[in-house]
């Protein structure tokens, strides 16, 4: 237990955040897998969702905004290859 009181309070800080951030987290992680379920039309509005997802994501600061345009860019590569297969 912390024996200060702003270690209790950054207990509590730290507590809410990770809360937060796994909820985001998970929300990047179910968008990605409902574009890879997507078929036809489905497919562009569930890419826009993901890409909302991640913008959002970086701009409360719960993943950089490198790591969301490497996501982004490797789910467009990935869709055009699979479209140029099918």
């Amino acid at each position: 237990m912390p024996q200060h009181k702003s270690s209790e309070k950054r207990l509590r800080q730290s507590a809410k955040a990770n809360e937060y951030n796994r909820i985001v987290r998970s929300q990047i992680n179910t968008a990605s897998k409902k574009l890879a379920a997507a078929k036809g039309d489905e497919i562009a509005p569930a890419l826009s969702n993901v890409y909302s997802v991640l913008d959002r994501a970086v701009k409360v600061g719960v993943i950089h905004k490198n790591k969301a345009a490497n996501r982004k860019s490797r789910l467009t590569v990935g869709l055009k290859t699979a479209s140029v297969k099918a």
